[in-house]
C-alpha cells in the first residue's frame, strides 16, 4: 500500500508539470497546424539534410513526409484520434496522406525524403493504430517495420538510407522509437534487433580516457555521460562529434529498448542536465529555433519523462519556459535552420503535450 501510494503521488507530480499556460500554448499551435494542413492531408517543408550546424535542402516547400508525421503526432498527443473529436478529420487526413507514401518494398518516402521520415511515418501510424484500433494499418506497418529491421547495419545502427553500411546515433534513435511503437501494438520486432541497437549505443558512449578532439560544431564537450555521433571504432578515432542532441538520442534508445536503471542512462541524464540551459540559450533563443534545439528536445523530453521525478520536473519547467518565450504571436514556433515552421510548431506542440501521456509510447 505504501509503494502504491508513492507511485500515485509520483504520477500526480509528473502530470502537473504542464502548466495552464503551456497547455494553452500547445492548443494555439494545433490551431495553426490545422489551418496549414494541405488539401491532401500533408504539411509542407523543405526536404534536405543537416550538415554540421547547417541545413541543406534540395526540395523546397513541398509536402514533407516527416513533418506530416510529426504534425499528426502532435494532434495525437493532444488526445485527438482519427475520425473523432475536434481534430478527428485533420488526423484522419494525415493518416491517409502518410500511408499513401509507402513504396512497394515498405519504404515510406516522398520528395526524396530519407530514413528519418520513414521512422516518423512508422511511429505516427503505429500510434494512430494503437489509439484508434485501425486494424487496416497493420499489414503496411509490418512491411515498414521489416524494412527497418533489414536495414540495421552490422554495428547495430541505421543511416540516412536503407541498407547502408554505416550508421549514426540520431537516425538510429528514430528507428528504435518506431520499433518500440510497433511492438506496443503487437507487430513482430526481433529481440535481436533491439539488443544490437543497445550495443550500438554502448559502443558510442564517451568513456573516461577517450582522447577525441573537440569539433568546432559540437555544442558540448566530449565528457563521460555523452554519446558520440558514431562509435569511435567506426571513425578511426577521428571526426566523431559529441552534441547535446546526440546524447539525448543515445539515452532515448536505451529507454525505448526497455532499460531504465542503468549507468549509461544516469550518466547521460546528468550530462543533459548540465548543458540544458546552454542548449536552450544558444540553439533555442539566440538561433531562433535551430534544428539542434528541436530534435535535441524531441529526444530529451522522452528520456527525462521516462526517468520521472524531480529531475524530469526541473527539465520540463525550464523547457516550457523557453517554449513560451519562443512562441510567435500567431501561435507558431520559429525554425531558422531546418525544414521550416511547420516542423518546429509540430515539435513544440508534441513536447508540451507529452506530460498528458495520451500517446502510448510515452506511457511509463
Amino acid at each position: 500500500m505504501i509503494l502504491t501510494a508513492a507511485l500515485i503521488l509520483f504520477a500526480q507530480a509528473d502530470a502537473s508539470v504542464l502548466s495552464p499556460e503551456g497547455r494553452q500554448a500547445a492548443e494555439r499551435g494545433l490551431v495553426v497546424l490545422a489551418e496549414r494542413q494541405r488539401s491532401d492531408g500533408s504539411w509542407s517543408g523543405d526536404v534536405g539534410y543537416k550538415t554540421e550546424d547547417h541545413y541543406r535542402a534540395w526540395n523546397y516547400d513541398v509536402p514533407h513526409l516527416g513533418v506530416t508525421a510529426l504534425a499528426g503526432m502532435a494532434f495525437l498527443a493532444g488526445g485527438h484520434v482519427p475520425g473523432r473529436g475536434a481534430y478527428g478529420d485533420v488526423v484522419e487526413k494525415a493518416v491517409d496522406s502518410v500511408i499513401g507514401q509507402m513504396q512497394p518494398n515498405g519504404y515510406f518516402q516522398a520528395h526524396e525524403s530519407r530514413m528519418y521520415s520513414h521512422a516518423f511515418a512508422t511511429l505516427f501510424l503505429a500510434e494512430a493504430c494503437g489509439m484508434s484500433e485501425n486494424e487496416l494499418l497493420r499489414p503496411a506497418l509490418q512491411k515498414a517495420v521489416d524494412l527497418i529491421v533489414d536495414s540495421q547495419n552490422r554495428d547495430g545502427g541505421w543511416r540516412y538510407t536503407p541498407y547502408t553500411e554505416d550508421a549514426d546515433m540520431s537516425v538510429s534513435a528514430c528507428q528504435v522509437m518506431a520499433l518500440r511503437a510497433a511492438r506496443n501494438i503487437g507487430l513482430q520486432v526481433p529481440r535481436s534487433t533491439i539488443d544490437r541497437a543497445v550495443k550500438y549505443v554502448r559502443d558510442s558512449a564517451v568513456r573516461p580516457g577517450d582522447r577525441v578532439p573537440h569539433m568546432p560544431w559540437s555544442d558540448t564537450p566530449p565528457r563521460p555521460g555523452a554519446f558520440y555521433y558514431q562509435p569511435l571504432h567506426a571513425t578511426g578515432n577521428e571526426g566523431s562529434r559529441v552534441t547535446w542532441p546526440l546524447t539525448a538520442a543515445g539515452v532515448t534508445i536505451l529507454t525505448h529498448a526497455g532499460i531504465h536503471a542503468d549507468r549509461d542512462i544516469d550518466a547521460g541524464l546528468d550530462y543533459l542536465e548540465r548543458y540544458h540551459e546552454r542548449t536552450n540559450e544558444v540553439w533555442g533563443l539566440t538561433n531562433q529555433g535551430h534544428y539542434y534545439f528541436w530534435y535535441g528536445h524531441y529526444y530529451a523530453v522522452q528520456a527525462f519523462h521516462m526517468a520521472g521525478g524531480e529531475r524530469y520536473q526541473r527539465y520540463f519547467r525550464e523547457l516550457e519556459r523557453v517554449l513560451l518565450r519562443m512562441q510567435s504571436a500567431d501561435g507558431s514556433w520559429p525554425n531558422r535552420t531546418g525544414p521550416g515552421s511547420n516542423y518546429s510548431t509540430a515539435t513544440a506542440c508534441l513536447l508540451l503535450q507529452i506530460p498528458r501521456e495520451y500517446l502510448p509510447i510515452f506511457e511509463r
